[in-house]
């Protein structure tokens, strides 16, 4: 028998869900995606069904995505697996991966679309009042800033200090004056509690700041301000490079609806 004919399905769909990304993937799931894998003629997984896919040796060496609070996780353990932790959906060979839930809708549309060209994909995405391509990847819905408590005084001191107002001055040398200690220190104290940079902790938290603002109606240029960007045009490029989209894009996409824009 050839091998289009011995297979029994077009395309297998792995569902994710809450347990994956924790409890271990039995063997019964694994063998089960193995025999659906050489079943088919693609496979792929929505949200937390990559670790599924993952278990089973079928992401190995290849490149692969899943819903963004899991990426890391995914990458970790399985170092073989190129995670592309901003994709909404990425396709290696016959193999589809997808990030959330509603990433799936964006994956399903794409293999229409392969399928049967984009008129019909089209089509679809209209009748499903949904963009037939999202602008930008998973990390303009992402909250980037999760992440551990620090365990320092002096640390969640200068934390808090930047959180309450963005743009204050805060090279360095000013935070480890603040925190009444040497600047090796502080950058140390960063780097073991935080896993990051001084420089690029407060970056982070300024791109929040901004997200944040844009969401409650602040126009762009009162945003650029008080997230400490000084000035819209920065704002824009700080965007365009983490997240593909403009700040105008984004609060279209995620404001709170107002008559007229915040001041």
């Amino acid at each position: 028998m050839a091998a289009a004919e011995a297979l029994l399905f077009d395309t297998v769909l792995i569902a994710g869900g809450d347990v994956f990304p924790t409890a271990p993937i039995t063997d019964e799931l694994r063998t089960a995606a193995l025999v659906l894998q050489s079943k088919t003629r693609r496979m792929a997984s929505i949200c937390t069904g990559a670790f599924v896919l993952a278990a089973a040796g079928i992401l190995e060496g290849r490149r692969a995505t899943t819903h963004w609070k899991h990426t890391t996780l995914l990458a970790s353990l399985y170092p073989g697996i190129a995670v592309q932790p901003d994709s909404i959906y990425v396709r290696d060979g016959n193999v589809y991966t997808s990030a959330g839930v509603s990433a799936g809708i964006d994956l399903a549309l794409a293999l229409v679309e392969e399928d049967h060209g984009p008129d019909l994909a089209r089509k679809v995405a209209q009748s499903l009042v949904v963009f037939m391509q999202r602008a930008g990847g998973q990390s303009q819905f992402s909250a980037s800033l999760q992440g551990p408590t620090p365990r320092t005084s002096a640390l969640r001191d200068v934390i808090d200090l930047v959180t309450a107002d963005p743009a204050g001055d805060y090279s360095v040398p000013t935070l480890a004056l603040k925190a009444n200690v040497n600047v090796r220190h502080l950058t140390r104290l960063f780097r073991d509690e935080l896993d990051t940079t001084p420089a690029k902790f407060i970056e982070d938290l300024r791109f929040e700041a901004a997200k944040a603002s844009l969401a409650s109606g602040f126009t762009v240029t009162h945003t650029a301000q008080r997230a400490g960007f000084g000035n819209s045009e920065t704002l824009r490029r700080v965007f365009i490079s983490r997240i593909g989209i403009s700040p105008k894009a984004y609060q279209g996409r995620f404001s709170t609806p107002q008559k007229t824009p915040r001041a």
